[in-house]
């Protein structure tokens, strides 16, 4: 299967340690972090993704909101210039762990966290970051020969 992904969630993905808005969506989340740790691709798509699904119930979920399609417009810019590749709605993804270590070292070094200003989260993404990533749960083994 594949994973639906907007862009700003290539970022969220690096720090998730199970902490959420709410037990549906930290649920739901757990899960697609152990089908990212088990190698499934990400599609990029545009609006509420797999991730934002518990959410879209709510009367006026966040994901809607304007500065969330900014958020992944900005995301997308700085893992494109990161990644040397296309990071646009339709695009696949394989996470794997090559390119999750190169990611989480730039968000480490701020280098792509445009998408982030103004999140809730941010404080604990940078801590989590702060600490090595020792807790996130989207975890891939390099595969024999990758480093």
């Amino acid at each position: 299967m594949t994973i639906r992904l907007r862009a700003h969630h290539l970022l969220c993905l690096l720090t998730y340690v199970g902490k959420g808005y709410s037990p549906a969506f930290t649920a739901n989340y757990d899960g697609i972090a152990e089908r990212l740790s088990r190698g499934e691709d990400v599609l990029l798509v545009s609006g509420p993704d797999d991730v934002c699904a518990p959410l879209l119930d709510e009367p006026e979920p966040h994901c809607l909101n304007e500065s969330v399609v900014e958020r992944d417009r900005l995301a997308a810019q700085d893992l494109e210039e990161l990644l040397a590749r296309p990071i646009r709605v339709g695009a696949r993804l394989d996470l794997d762990a090559a390119m999750l270590a190169r990611m989480r070292q730039a968000f480490s070094t701020d280098r792509v966290r445009k998408g982030c200003g103004g999140c809730e989260w941010n404080g604990l993404c940078s801590t989590i970051a702060a600490g090595g990533y020792s807790d996130t749960l989207v975890q891939r083994s390099a595969a024999p020969g990758e480093r």
